[in-house]
């Protein structure tokens, strides 16, 4: 059985931090790019970063870049997402997903993927 399972979310104050964790099992880690999507309320669904199969390259959305960073432990079939500096409108459910390509190549939030996480909440006062 496929699995997907982000974990790590919560309350903080603004410019604080956390570590969300997606772990994952059923499909071969090293051979899917892993994204990281978010959904605010109200709002369309919004690719935050992601990671390619080899992890050698990652990629960000504007509004996180320099804050965020998304790192991988192919030896406990996890990514990570740091997230350093949240600011109120980081606020949002915070998905995985792994599609089976070996780079991203960007952010996209259409980006068609095969397996999906439940996603994980993230809330950031003010």
């Amino acid at each position: 059985e496929v699995q997907l399972v982000e974990s790590g979310g919560g309350l903080v104050q603004a410019g604080g931090s956390l570590r969300l964790s997606c772990a994952s099992s059923g499909f071969r880690f090293d051979d899917y790019a892993i994204d990281w999507f978010r959904q605010a309320p109200g709002k369309e669904r919004e690719g935050v970063a992601c990671i390619s199969s080899r992890r050698r390259s990652a990629y960000y959305v504007d509004s996180v870049k320099g804050r965020f960073t998304v790192s991988a432990d192919n030896a406990k079939n996890t990514v990570y997402l740091q997230m350093n500096n949240l600011k109120p409108e980081d606020t949002a459910v915070y998905y995985c997903a792994a599609v089976s390509v070996p780079i991203c190549g960007g952010i996209d939030a259409q980006r068609s993927m095969d397996y999906w996480g439940k996603g994980t909440l993230v809330t950031v006062s003010s």
